[in-house]
């Protein structure tokens, strides 16, 4: 394996693409799982076929005769594998304050999110080594499409929240496992799903994700290269279409109630301007300045800010998550700082006592498993501090080579990573999120190298 070598000259476009057949085509994988979803979706195939699709990504690296290729610092990614693998050595051990056990599900769960670090490391580089045969321009307008599709779902969930079925593979497989809790979220199509800590129901978009939290998650990770492949030069008629999308868009993201989402959409808002002032993109910068402040008085006029103003003052969960933040550290610090446990635990009572749980009239006082309520505290709980640092390590360096990177891939790139890591404190990344993230990893290796050969 070589690693991306980089300068700091301009980025240019990708190469022209190898001439394939339709069945040798690397760019397959990829448009089979993003361009066919919302029917995955549908079939109660979405969540696996981000498995089969890595899969044959992983067979077209395999065939490659030449050298592959990694991105810079990728020995901090292959350090934070063996970290996850290690895990398998702690399943058994028992941490402070938890329950005893072990069983197959711990090893299940184990599988599933080495499984999902797998995925994301193959399309990691599947990006890094296919920059010949399929152009940046096309990984960015599938990103972008997703974000269309997010943005479409939200929307139908908002007009109807209570629409879900029965999906084929939910029919075919054994009525005890398609009916467990975790199973269920995953093959049983549903558009929202319903939370009252307003005082009332309030639907709130999940499809086409398993949940309300990823279905934000990953429409803010989507956003930066929708603007950069429907509001660009290249855009042609999407440059038309764009600001209909973001404005239908702004009313899920509002009833998704994602505190998360809404300050990540902040954040990388403020970012890409700074990006676009320092290097001197005038008209960009107006252009995004104006639709902030349009967009945002239309909003503050519309009833839809009431709904964010009684968001903002119930604020819900956030002793439950900070609680179950503090438990993880403190519990990792004590008893398995080095690797972790390999897997979530479940805690002994509640947060307030050790004699606390959950009751029918109060599901929310039993305490959420440690190294769940965000994907920072999963990796400390399964990968302890050293995993952790090295998996925020390597995103670190991706972020620091483009950050001063002169073109809109590299400002769509690293606010991706800016919202993706500041998203690994509320949501549970591992999944599709990832995935995404070492699709940007990957198109940040290809501006490495594009610069390298100039």
């Amino acid at each position: 394996m070589t690693t991306v070598p980089t300068t700091h000259s301009r980025v240019h476009p990708t190469p022209p693409p190898v001439a394939h057949t339709h069945r040798s085509r690397p760019g397959w994988p990829l448009t089979l799982l993003y361009i066919g979803f919302p029917v995955w979706w549908a079939l109660g195939l979405a969540q696996l076929m981000f498995f089969v699709a890595a899969a044959a990504m992983a067979v077209i690296l395999v065939r490659r005769r030449e050298p592959l290729r990694v991105p810079h610092g990728f020995a901090l990614w292959a350090l934070f594998l063996v970290w996850v693998l290690l895990g398998m050595v702690v399943l058994r051990a028992h941490a402070p304050d938890t329950l005893p056990g072990f069983g197959m599900a711990r090893v299940a769960g184990f599988v599933i999110r080495a499984g999902w670090y797998a995925a994301a490391t193959v399309v990691m580089l599947y990006v890094v080594n296919t920059a010949r045969e399929v152009t940046t321009q096309r990984i960015v307008r599938l990103l972008a499409y997703m974000f269309v599709v997010t943005t479409c779902f939200g929307v139908v969930a908002s007009v109807a929240p209570q629409l879900e079925f029965s999906s084929p593979a939910e029919l075919l497989l054994p009525h005890g496992i398609a009916k467990a809790n975790f199973v269920s979220t995953l093959v049983h199509p549903t558009l929202a799903s319903t939370s009252e800590f307003l005082g009332y129901e309030q639907p709130r978009p999940t499809a086409p994700f398993p949940y309300s939290n990823a279905w934000g998650n990953n429409l803010a990770l989507f956003l930066p290269f929708f603007v950069l492949a429907w509001c660009g030069r290249d855009a042609g008629w999407r440059r038309h279409v764009a600001p209909f999308v973001l404005l239908a868009a702004v009313v899920p993201i509002t009833f998704s109630l994602n505190r998360g989402l809404w300050i990540a959409l902040a954040v990388a808002a403020a970012y890409a301007a700074f990006r676009l002032a320092a290097n001197g993109r005038r008209r960009a910068l107006q252009v995004l300045v104006a639709a902030v402040l349009v967009g945002g008085t239309a909003f503050m006029a519309s009833p839809l800010y009431d709904t964010v103003t009684l968001r903002v003052e119930t604020p819900h969960s956030n002793e439950r998550r900070a609680s179950t933040a503090e438990t993880v550290v403190a519990v990792t610090a004590e008893g398995s700082p080095i690797v972790g446990y390999g897997s979530t635990r479940t805690m002994q009572g509640s947060f307030s006592s050790l004699a606390g749980g959950e009751t029918d009239s109060c599901h929310q006082c039993a305490a959420p498993p440690l190294g769940t309520q965000g994907f920072m505290w999963r990796l400390v709980l399964t990968t302890g501090f050293i995993g952790t640092l090295l998996c925020l390590a390597f995103l670190g360096v991706q972020f620091v080579r483009r950050a001063r990177g002169p073109s809109p891939l590299d400002v769509a790139t690293c606010s991706a990573l800016l919202v993706a890591v500041l998203c690994f404190f509320v949501y549970d990344s591992l999944g599709s999120a990832l995935f995404t993230v070492c699709i940007a990893v990957g198109l940040m290796a290809r501006a490495d190298a594009e610069e390298a050969i100039r």
